[in-house]
């Protein structure tokens, strides 16, 4: 399968080839030291999630750099996001989605999609978990294949 999304002007440009994992953020961060905990070494992950407020997306990805699992990808995949507004807008986060990724992966040298069609929404791309793939995110493309 080949796939392409729609550039989004906050990703990191480069390329990719691992195999995929991933799913829905707030599973991901719950398993986390479970026998059911991802590996994510020298793989591409991807993340998607609805209904969660900015903070709770910022705690997520502290949890996913603080046990490793954003340190040796080969690339991520951020897909659909339907972030639960704030009630009171006094109590507004302060950052983006895209902020708040980019913040706990700038260290790190692969390639960044946000706004990839995957997730709950209805324009949803089936993707193959444990296949290898190739991920291209450059100037004006996104690209992603099975290898």
């Amino acid at each position: 399968m080949k796939y392409s999304a729609v550039p989004n002007p906050q990703n990191k440009t480069g390329l990719a080839e691992g195999v995929l994992i991933g799913g829905n953020l707030k599973t991901i961060e719950t398993l986390a030291g479970s026998s059911s905990d991802i590996k994510t070494d020298g793989k591409i992950l991807f993340v998607e999630d609805t209904g969660e407020y900015l903070y709770s997306i910022d705690r997520m990805f502290w949890t996913l750099k603080r046990t490793g699992k954003l340190a040796h990808l080969k690339g991520l995949i951020v897909g659909g996001f339907k972030v639960k507004p704030s009630e009171d807008p006094a109590e507004e986060f302060g950052k983006k989605l895209e902020e708040i990724v980019l913040e706990k992966v700038s260290e790190y040298n692969y390639p960044v999609c946000f706004d990839f069609p995957v997730g709950h929404q209805k324009n949803n791309f089936a993707l193959k978990c444990g296949v290898k793939h190739k991920l291209e995110v450059g100037e004006g493309v996104v690209r992603f294949s099975e290898a």
